[in-house]
């Protein structure tokens, strides 16, 4: 009986142990018991709203409400536009930015980025049209568009430069978005898109037949929780509560949930991005 009862007590100080290993937050935070969020919802399946219930939705919403919960505070989503991103941080509006935010070196002086997700952008044609695009290099002096909110333009036209040598480069096209390249795609404005390889499976299955992609990324990005400079406490907090995530096996069921198993990252970094 005593050595079981010796068992049972050193169970319950391995459980204290545990306890009070608990992932340290800002005082500010922990006193307010929430995190506030920005995000735009118009990037699925990153974020976006359910056409049917108009709720959030999508893996950025998912993993924020899983970190929330590793963390023992509630997610505050505040939509914002993409252009008010860095400046809700600065100004403190917000103490964090889960949505789709691609980690770029240019962005590092104004946040830090816990990186979760890896992606890149990737070429896709009209279905119709994919048999002249069998290969990249098919795109070589064809119109090709991308958002000019992303610095997918100056990739694709990096990548003309090294592809393309002697025949004519790409035609890069600046859109308003991916869903506006989308169109224009459609409209035969231009002979191509590109888009982050994470949202094109999702894009594809709404859209049955309408698109085919061409080649794979030609570049290597991370996505990440761009969070402010100064918050060291909060960083590394983010930063703790992803890799819990990825250990316990939420971060993987999440990912298969919205089909981008194939941009995972086995453990979170920061400011990984070039």
């Amino acid at each position: 009986m005593l050595m079981k009862r010796f068992f049972v007590a050193a169970a319950l100080v391995g459980v204290m142990t545990v306890s009070a290993m608990a992932i340290e937050l800002p005082a500010e935070i922990s006193k307010r018991g929430s995190i506030k969020i920005a995000l735009v919802p118009n990037y699925p399946p990153m974020e976006f709203r359910d056409p049917a219930t108009s709720t959030l939705s999508g893996f950025d919403v998912d993993l924020g409400e899983a970190i929330g919960r590793k963390l023992g505070v509630k997610i505050e989503w505040q939509e914002t536009s993409f252009d008010q991103f860095m400046p809700s941080i600065s100004t403190g509006r917000v103490d964090a930015i889960l949505s789709g935010f691609t980690d770029y070196a240019s962005r590092h002086e104004t946040a830090t980025f816990v990186d979760y997700l890896r992606s890149g952008p990737a070429f896709f044609v009209q279905q119709s049209r994919g048999a002249e695009f069998k290969e990249t290099a098919a795109l070589c002096g064809k119109k090709v568009g991308a958002s000019r909110r992303t610095m997918f333009p100056a990739m694709i036209t990096a990548w003309s430069e090294k592809s393309c040598g002697n025949n004519t480069p790409i035609q890069v096209v600046g859109t308003d978005g991916s869903a506006d390249a989308r169109t224009q795609l459609k409209q035969g404005r231009i002979d191509a898109a590109v888009q982050g390889n994470e949202t094109l499976p999702y894009i594809m299955d709404l859209e049955p037949g309408a698109y085919a992609p061409v080649g794979t990324a030609i570049a290597q990005q991370f996505t990440g929780i761009a969070l402010p400079i100064k918050e060291k406490a909060l960083q590394q907090a983010m930063l703790e509560a992803v890799d819990a995530l990825i250990a316990d096996g939420t971060y993987r069921t999440l990912l298969a949930k919205w089909k981008l198993s194939d941009n995972a990252i086995e453990k979170a970094t920061i400011n990984a991005g070039q």
